[in-house]
């Protein structure tokens, strides 16, 4: 399905921008809150896995021209978008990105894992590439629908059903379609805390859209910061 969704993204290249990317959209809202953590760490590098036509590489070369910001993409074509807007990008896929361990103090990504079949590799290869911090902005399945749905979502999920489940809901597909957003996947970013807890020392969600008023936090919200920071073994480290 990832050779579906990329042939979505190669036909419409030419309208990401106006289809993807909105001012003040929950990954905007995400790009600020990376904004501030970068100088709370004190990052010096940072990769963005997935960028399309590079708009979070943009925002933080204009907003930090003293970083290092790296982006890499799969779709030949977003890469066109993206260097006829002046900003060049990596070839490769987030399931095997093309730099050594630890090559970056943070990777991210925005709005990329429920894109994929199995974020579980994506994940794994972010971590690699990282010194400091993972931070992933995306959807929340369980913060969408009715707070009764993210409890009846949340409660198939505990139980380990939601393959079965998902499988049911989409008939056998594993994936829904549609026209604005392609091939897309039944993800949430508390999915991926787990995989990140067994690498950071400190792991956080922060809401990237308005939340409902709710006890249970993880049906809160749509969208979300997923962030993960660890204090890498080097004693040089700039977070000191």
């Amino acid at each position: 399905m990832t050779e579906l969704q990329q042939d979505y993204y190669a036909k419409t290249a030419s309208e990401y921008e106006s289809m993807h990317v909105k001012p003040g959209d929950e990954h905007f809202i995400a790009l600020e809150y990376v904004a501030a953590l970068l100088n709370a760490v004190r990052a010096k590098s940072v990769l963005d896995v997935g960028s399309g036509t590079g708009r979070a590489v943009r925002f933080l070369r204009e907003r930090r021209p003293d970083l290092k910001v790296e982006g890499v993409e799969p779709v030949g074509e977003l890469r066109e978008q993206a260097q006829a807007s002046g900003t060049a990008l990596h070839e490769g896929s987030g399931e095997a990105l093309p730099f050594g361990d630890a090559s970056f103090d943070v990777v991210m990504s925005f709005g990329v894992l429920h894109h994929v079949p199995d974020p579980v590799p994506v994940v794994a290869e972010m971590l690699r590439v990282a010194r400091s911090g993972v931070m992933i902005s995306d959807s929340n399945r369980f913060g969408q629908g009715t707070a009764a749905a993210g409890l009846l979502k949340l409660a198939i999920h505990g139980i380990g059903l939601w393959p079965a489940f998902e499988r049911a809901r989409t008939r056998g597909r594993g994936y829904m379609e549609s026209a604005g957003d392609g091939i897309f996947y039944s993800y949430s970013i508390f999915d991926s805390i787990g995989q990140l807890q067994d690498w950071a020392d400190t792991v956080f969600v922060v809401p990237t859209v308005p939340q409902r008023k709710t006890p249970v936090f993880q049906i809160a919200a749509q969208n979300g910061l997923l962030v993960a920071l660890r204090k890498p073994a080097d004693p040089s480290w700039a977070g000191g």
